[in-house]
């Protein structure tokens, strides 16, 4: 569906809802995805569908329900549910809906080469991949995926927004022997995913961390390439929510103001970048704004929906997810400003350090303390006197996060990377002391 059909379902929502108030949510999506292995293609998937959220609002209660059928019988049934559904939760203080608001989508958040991309060019890119794995003897196996979505958010309170954005990604492992290398690419436009250069990547890693060695677990100088910082960064998104601060989940609970990082590190919420331009409004249909939540390593904004945003008699800034949900206001595009330093400069600076290409297997192991526990994975090297040399098989870390960010130096150049529930935009990073538990045979 474009903009205009999506409209149009919307305000049939409207139209056939006796609720006191309603919203509808409709979105069009268009998923595809070619996995391969051993330069094979073995599964293609191409899913196409719509979805219709209708929440409704009767007497002070409030009811969801969704479809994906879009005849009248199915809206109809979907606003009865919601409506239904009111009736058997208790009256609460929820904001009114969205009312109007001008929007905009940022410069190049849909390309039409994406969204006409077919499982032909994505053949094509593997080919490449493929082709490079042969070059250096080596096997691959990953993913090009592309994706179109659309969203339109309408309200009885006179809110009508719509955004259309596309998606691509390259993810690949190439294996050879005893060792391994990661590369991925990810962007709006498919035309950027460069398969000959990305399994390039891939292969080169693999094939320099050969014959790994085994170092001993402690406290270690390491730099991080932009995959794994963004693995350990979209941890932290949940930390910026004025309702984790408020209920003390956040390591920001009563250090608002306060110096939390290096001075240099300012994370931002930032959904017009051009590296992830994404919908300039929030699931509540409320416009985004772009917050600096960490500035120059002090704590700065928070981000809140419609909900917190009345709680704390502030404007949302229009972090919100489909409410009602118990999870809060999100930031949903984290951005790390790069630096200044060159990745070549921040390993030459390092006289006995790791440089790990990713991570993986990441969880949380103390939320407020923002200790993180995970594996290196797919290429990590020891630097000795300033140079990379050999591999090094892989570790598990217990880390907190804001403390690795506290004493580090981070990169000249922004990459966006990402993963099946994140994408965020970051630099390497160099973190004087990050802490190994144990080590692995492999």
């Amino acid at each position: 569906m474009d903009a205009e059909e999506r409209a149009a379902l919307a305000t049939r929502v409207l139209e056939r809802s006796r609720a006191d108030a309603t919203e509808a949510i409709v979105t069009s999506t268009h998923r595809a995805l070619t996995r391969f292995t051993h330069e094979f293609i073995h599964q293609n998937v191409d899913v196409a569908d719509v979805n219709v959220r209708v929440r409704a609002v009767v007497d002070g209660r409030t009811g969801v329900a969704e479809t994906n059928r879009t005849d009248d019988a199915a809206l109809d049934d979907a606003i009865a549910r919601a409506a239904r559904i009111a009736t058997f939760v208790p009256r609460d203080d929820a904001p009114p809906l969205a009312g109007p608001v001008a929007v905009s989508a940022p410069p190049g958040a849909y390309v039409a080469a994406t969204a006409a991309a077919d499982a032909e060019r994505r053949a094509q890119i593997a080919a490449q991949i493929f082709a490079r794995a042969q070059d250096h003897g080596c096997w691959s196996s990953g993913y090009v995926t592309t994706a179109t979505g659309g969203v339109t958010i309408a309200t009885t309170a006179g809110a009508q927004v719509a955004f259309d954005g596309t998606d691509a990604a390259v993810n690949v492992k190439m294996t050879a022997g005893d060792s391994t290398g990661f590369a991925e690419r990810y962007a709006s436009d498919a035309d950027a995913l460069d398969g000959d250069a990305i399994g390039e990547r891939a292969a080169k890693k693999a094939r320099a961390s050969a014959d790994p060695v085994a170092v001993e677990p402690g406290d270690w100088t390491v730099i991080l390439e932009p995959a794994a910082f963004g693995e350990l960064l979209h941890f932290l998104g949940s930390h910026f929510s004025a309702q984790s601060v408020e209920e003390g989940s956040s390591f920001l609970t009563d250090r608002r103001g306060d110096t939390v990082m290096s001075a240099g590190v300012t994370i931002r919420d930032d959904y017009a970048h051009p590296l992830h331009p994404d919908m300039p409004f929030d699931w509540e249909g409320t416009a985004k704004t772009r917050p600096t939540l960490i500035d120059d390593g002090v704590a700065g904004e928070l981000v809140l929906d419609r909900r917190w945003g009345q709680k704390l008699g502030r404007a949302s800034t229009g972090h919100g997810l489909p409410a009602p949900n118990s999870n809060g206001p999100a930031a949903m595009n984290l951005v790390v400003d790069a630096g200044s330093t060159p990745l070549e400069e921040l390993i030459a600076s390092t006289e006995r350090g790791l440089l790990i290409t990713r991570l993986w297997y990441t969880r949380i192991v103390d939320q407020r303390k923002t200790i993180l526990t995970g594996m290196t994975r797919d290429g990590t090297f020891l630097i000795e006197n300033g140079a990379v040399g050999r591999g090094v098989r892989n570790l598990r870390f217990n880390q907190s996060l804001v403390a690795a960010l506290g004493a580090c130096v981070l990169g000249d150049t922004q990459v966006r990377t990402g993963g099946y529930a994140y994408a965020c935009v970051v630099p390497p990073v160099k973190f004087a002391r990050f802490t190994f538990a144990s080590t692995t045979d492999y």
